[in-house]
């Protein structure tokens, strides 16, 4: 079967390691506290309930999608569309347009950055290559006004986090949240990772002071992918409730 996302994309590359995965997750949680749509993910109540299982849930639908079948991945797609769909319904409101094109523009964002900070800088085509398999993605959603090409996107990405980010008390209550499902040291450790890969807008609005404490450790982490000791410290520095699904994201 023809795959969504070619066997040798280097979005397979990005979305086939947990490490990357956990610092797009990373990020993703940052940005998501900010969005003035946050009270979307409110709605239903399941964000502060469980924020880490609704971000790694996320993740997971477009890790599903890089990996699958294209008619599967479209599948998915459309299952996520519906999802939607029914948040509305229920709400009796719309989900706005540029609410949707947020994620799928975080997730285009936290995928180069995660990778370039562990691996190394994406060429131009590359990056273009990223964009195109999301851009897909949100066209399936019926996503408007989306970028033509990862060069057009730039400005647009840049505008977004302008208008479409604040600090509220959504963000506040969501980060009491990240600290009382991780507990202090974990909380501690994502936040210090999220500066390593948040635009200066977000670690601005949300007070993270740069530089981060990981930077030194970085380098010395992806020595410990070389003897093979990174695992030892993912799972030191990471729920056990979740061990099971990082160790998934892994895919050799």
């Amino acid at each position: 079967m023809k795959p969504f996302v070619a066997n040798d994309s280097i979005v397979r590359e990005i979305w086939g390691k947990s490490d990357t995965i956990l610092f797009i997750f990373a990020g993703a949680s940052a940005e998501f506290a900010l969005n003035k749509a946050v009270d979307w993910l409110y709605f239903t109540g399941r964000l502060p309930a469980d924020p880490l299982g609704r971000l790694f849930s996320t993740v997971s639908y477009a890790r599903q999608i890089v990996f699958a079948p294209e008619e599967e991945a479209l599948k998915a797609i459309d299952k996520i569309t519906a999802i939607h769909k029914g948040v509305e319904a229920a709400r009796g409101a719309t989900i706005p347009d540029w609410a949707y094109r947020d994620v799928l523009f975080l997730l285009i964002h936290y995928s180069i950055a995660a990778f370039e900070l562990l691996e190394r800088k994406l060429t131009g085509e590359e990056k273009a290559e990223l964009y195109n398999v999301f851009l897909q993605i949100g066209m399936r959603m019926g996503l408007k006004d989306l970028p033509a090409n990862y060069t057009a996107w730039l400005p647009v990405r840049a505008a977004h986090l302008q208008e479409d980010l604040i600090k509220s008390h959504f963000t506040t209550d969501l980060y009491l949240q990240y600290r009382k499902h991780l507990g202090a040291f974990r909380y501690g450790v994502l936040k210090e990772g999220q500066k390593l890969v948040v635009p200066e807008l977000v670690a601005k609005l949300l007070g993270l002071t740069k530089p981060s404490l990981l930077t030194p450790i970085v380098p010395l982490y992806k020595f410990s992918r070389v003897i093979r000791l990174d695992s030892l410290i993912k799972k030191a520095l990471l729920p056990a409730a979740y061990s099971k699904q990082i160790k998934a994201l892994d895919r050799h």
